[in-house]
């Protein structure tokens, strides 16, 4: 019994969908029937597991002299006690399992990667080392179009389609609880879709080992209800504030001498940047540094001033900031939302 509640205990987290990530929950149709199968597999191993340790304490217990043995000693595996040929089953049975699960895999594969008729919305995903570029735009309006870092917010019940690529090395998208792995490869286009059943944040992560960093390559997909989700389109659209005073006034001399060069803030004049993530809403969004760190303002005033000290290799360098300078970027900073 305490063994059960051992078990109960450990799987509760998942089973209760607690936790910043789990693939052993679904809540999209691209990811349902990945998760289902996953389940399957695990249930058809156990049953394998079990199966074979009752063999082997079958075999303990059935000692020399219970059975048959050939001229040379050696015992007659191929009849039980009763005649039965159990090699004539169990080849049968392993087949038939081994089958039957290939099927269902490549079943599900199909199903997964199959786009539903014509997604409303197609977003743009670039890896880059160590962080997530993604691109929004909506056909024939570019002036409707946008880019935003580490966070793709979706609506509810719409799929979405995904096109994945790499700026360097190859990564994986993957956001376990609304789909399955797809690679992000330097020169090609890869397609995926997701889809939230429900409103929720659901974390993702690359799947593919890409350098120091890759750990720390989160995303966070924002699935939102119709309503929520076009205000948030709408605000996104919004440039950066064209006129600010003061302290944050002085910052935005600062951003664009140290900042302006990789990064942007949509309507700043000289701020074309493209090395970095687009900083138009920063403070709209939930991390900084590819979901490292949450977006406060001590982490952000850590990440300013020295991010190789916060995320080792990233290509950011250290600001020589003075004090003054760091807290009036950090006042400009403020109005990015």
């Amino acid at each position: 019994m305490r063994r059960l509640v051992a078990i109960l205990v450990v799987l509760a987290p998942a089973l209760a969908h607690a936790g910043p990530m789990t693939f052993m929950v679904s809540h999209g149709a691209a990811a349902n029937p990945i998760t289902k199968l996953g389940w399957g597999l695990l249930g058809l191993s156990i049953f394998v597991g079990a199966f074979i340790a009752l063999a082997v304490l079958i075999g303990i217990w059935w000692k020399r002299g219970a059975g048959e043995y050939d001229a040379r000693g050696w015992p007659v595996l191929s009849h039980g006690r009763n005649g039965l040929p159990w090699l004539w089953i169990g080849v049968p049975v392993s087949i038939v399992l081994l089958l039957l699960s290939a099927i269902w895999t490549f079943y599900v594969l199909g199903v997964a990667t199959a786009a539903p008729g014509h997604p409303k919305i197609t977003v743009e995903v670039i890896g880059h080392q160590w962080w997530w570029e993604v691109r929004y735009s909506e056909f024939g309006y570019p002036r409707r179009s946008f880019e935003t870092a580490n966070e793709i917010h979706i609506p509810v019940g719409v799929p979405v389609e995904l096109h994945l690529t790499s700026a360097d090395v190859i990564h994986s998208f993957w956001v376990p609880q609304l789909a399955g792995k797809t690679d992000t490869i330097p020169g090609q286009i890869n397609h995926a879709w997701i889809e939230a059943d429900k409103p929720g944040i659901y974390r993702g992560q690359c799947a593919e080992f890409c350098g120091l960093q890759h750990a720390h390559m989160a995303l966070y997909v924002v699935a939102q209800p119709v309503r929520r989700f076009k205000a948030w389109w709408t605000h996104q659209l919004q440039p950066a504030a064209d006129q600010v005073t003061g302290l944050a006034g002085e910052g935005e001399t600062v951003f664009r001498t140290r900042c302006a060069i990789c990064h942007t803030a949509r309507g700043m004049p000289g701020s074309q940047g493209k090395l970095g993530p687009d900083l138009t809403h920063l403070m709209s969004r939930r991390t900084i540094a590819a979901g490292t760190l949450p977006n406060t303002p001590g982490n952000l005033a850590a990440w300013v001033s020295d991010a190789p000290a916060q995320k080792p290799g990233v290509d950011m360098p250290a600001e020589d900031l003075t004090g003054p300078q760091l807290q009036a970027l950090l006042a400009y900073l403020k109005t990015l939302k």
